[in-house]
């Protein structure tokens, strides 16, 4: 089994590592492998679309014709789980900001999002966040995250800070305003990796 961990740009290393550990930890066999470039994820039973600039990585996945990859596997079941930046590629609408730029999105879930409705860079802050599929609080870490501010029918909400959604699930699909790499708590991936 190989869990494709989308490698343009973004905590890469840190979400390989979260993964491996993770799988260790729950006996599953399995290769994380990054990806740069069409025709890996086919053969991959999930994926990972780590944070950075979700403008950018739009481009390239486009252009590297792995966003087109990334759709098919959703369609047929294979568990995705995105982190801020990559919650932003999730959405069907990623507001103003987005639409102003002209911005891919993959449009997986049915949520808006508000680019960097926590502020920028400087105003990154890691709290403790209360998920009912965790049983505890999770310190979630977020840096110049976004925040869902509209869900469809079908979307779970996993967790909320203040009046914000910024944990949501729709079927296989995963959307994190978060970074579950950036801590040692392995309960999310532990949680995504259940999906398989």
């Amino acid at each position: 089994m190989q869990i494709a961990v989308i490698a343009i740009q973004g905590n890469i290393s840190e979400h390989i590592n979260s993964a491996q550990s993770t799988l260790l930890a729950m006996d599953i066999q399995a290769t994380v492998i990054p990806v740069r470039r069409s025709g890996i994820i086919p053969s991959c039973s999930a994926i990972i679309l780590p944070g950075g600039e979700s403008t950018t990585l739009g481009r390239l996945m486009e252009q590297k014709g792995i966003d087109t990859e990334i759709k098919k596997a959703a369609s047929s079941g294979i568990p995705i789980m995105g982190t801020c930046a990559g919650l932003v590629l999730l959405a069907k609408d990623g507001g103003e900001q987005v639409r102003r730029t002209g911005q891919k999105l993959l449009g997986l879930m049915d949520i808006s999002v508000d680019r960097n409705a926590f502020g920028r860079q400087r105003e990154s802050f890691e709290v403790p966040i209360e998920m009912p599929i965790l049983k505890s609080p999770y310190n979630a870490v977020f840096i110049r995250a976004p925040a869902i501010t509209r869900i469809g029918p079908d979307i779970e909400i996993l967790a909320r800070f203040e009046t914000y959604m910024v944990a949501v699930k729709q079927g296989n699909i995963i959307g994190l305003a978060f970074h579950p790499e950036l801590t040692d708590d392995q309960r999310i991936h532990h949680y995504f990796f259940s999906l398989l």
